[in-house]
């Protein structure tokens, strides 16, 4: 009589196979004949550019694998997380913050898609996600807004990653009591009257938390009405990073100008700057695509060769927005360098 593994046990499993009802799909673990070849990746184009791989086929299984890079080479860092931080240490915060965080939304025409992402200096050090983001929507149906917002606690506070994700729920709370009042000057287009109200929120959430150095974080809030209609848009925020404008092919810083009277940029962050909010209303068009980012993602859209920034421009430039799965993989294309967390927001809207 034929082992466990001989060939009754086989046309068993056959005929459980074939009984299966249509729509199910099973994993087949049996044991068989030599593995097909890897399949090589594509190689590079001549600008040293992996090209991500094309939107699978139905039935197609292929993984998306390791993100791609620009440059040469790599980064040095391992593509993946490693280490992750203990409930031991006596952070239960850091211990429970996941490394990814994936979000999306859509609202009337507008499609969102966000992600932050544990940068690969942390995913070595066994350290935890500084950065933070929330995609939600405030006020009432007739003055709605659609509220993105992004965070990068500052390296050197010790709990900076719990003032990054404390700072956008209080802030987007305070923002939300005063929506109406943000729609009204919106439409009036009154830049002052938002500045305002801006100021207000910030002190208002810096209040409630009653946060010091310990939890020093950046803070940048994008608000777009839901009503197509309404082309105004207003950019408010503390610190590094902000926003682009993708047009034509290429990125368009879209931060408000410092006019000399606040701090450095490079050193502002909450608590003790909430004086220094700048504010910025600017419009819009439809095929137009917003970026919020930290500087994780900033910073290398900004760097001098422009391969990391066409790259980008070529994923997200088309006029459908990527899953969300591709959104992550695209998210993550690598360059040398540039290794803090990485926080990034797209809004597109549709034509029609």
């Amino acid at each position: 009589m034929a082992g466990p593994d001989g060939p009754s046990h086989r046309n068993d499993l056959d005929a459980h196979f074939a009984g299966l009802p249509s729509g199910i799909v099973v994993h087949d673990t049996r044991p068989h004949g030599p593995a097909e070849p890897a399949r090589q990746p594509a190689p590079p184009t001549a600008e040293g550019i992996v090209p991500p791989v094309s939107a699978a086929e139905p039935g197609d299984t292929r993984l998306r694998g390791t993100p791609a890079h620009v440059g040469g080479r790599p980064p040095s860092y391992p593509p993946h997380p490693l280490r992750c931080p203990s409930v031991r240490e006596g952070d239960e915060f850091a211990a429970f913050t996941p490394a990814v965080l994936l979000d999306g939304a859509q609202v009337e025409r507008l499609t969102v898609r966000g992600v932050s992402v544990r940068g690969d200096s942390h995913n070595w050090e066994g350290s935890c996600r500084q950065d933070a983001m929330t995609v939600t929507r405030i006020g009432p149906p007739d003055a709605e807004l659609l509220l993105l917002a992004i965070a990068d606690g500052v390296g050197s506070a010790r709990y900076s990653h719990v003032g990054s994700h404390r700072v956008i729920h209080q802030a987007a709370v305070h923002l939300d009591r005063e929506a109406e009042n943000m729609y009204v000057a919106l439409i009036a287009r009154d830049e002052s009257e938002l500045r305002a109200i801006a100021n207000k929120a910030i002190v208002g959430a810096i209040s409630d938390l009653s946060i010091d150095q310990d939890y020093a974080t950046t803070l940048h809030v994008l608000l777009v009405p839901t009503d197509a209609r309404i082309r105004e848009r207003v950019l408010f925020g503390v610190g590094d990073g902000g926003l682009f404008v993708l047009r034509e092919g290429r990125w368009e810083e879209g931060n408000p100008v410092d006019d000399g009277s606040l701090l450095d940029t490079r050193t502002e962050a909450l608590p003790h700057a909430y004086r220094s909010v700048k504010a910025n209303m600017f419009r819009t068009e439809p095929g137009e695509v917003l970026l919020l980012g930290t500087d994780g993602i900033t910073n290398p859209l900004t760097q001098r060769d422009p391969e990391f920034a066409q790259h980008l421009a070529h994923a997200w430039g088309g006029p459908e927005a990527p899953s969300l799965s591709d959104f992550l993989w695209q998210a993550q294309t690598r360059a040398k360098s540039y290794d803090d967390d990485r926080t990034v927001i797209c809004v597109w809207e549709g034509t029609q």
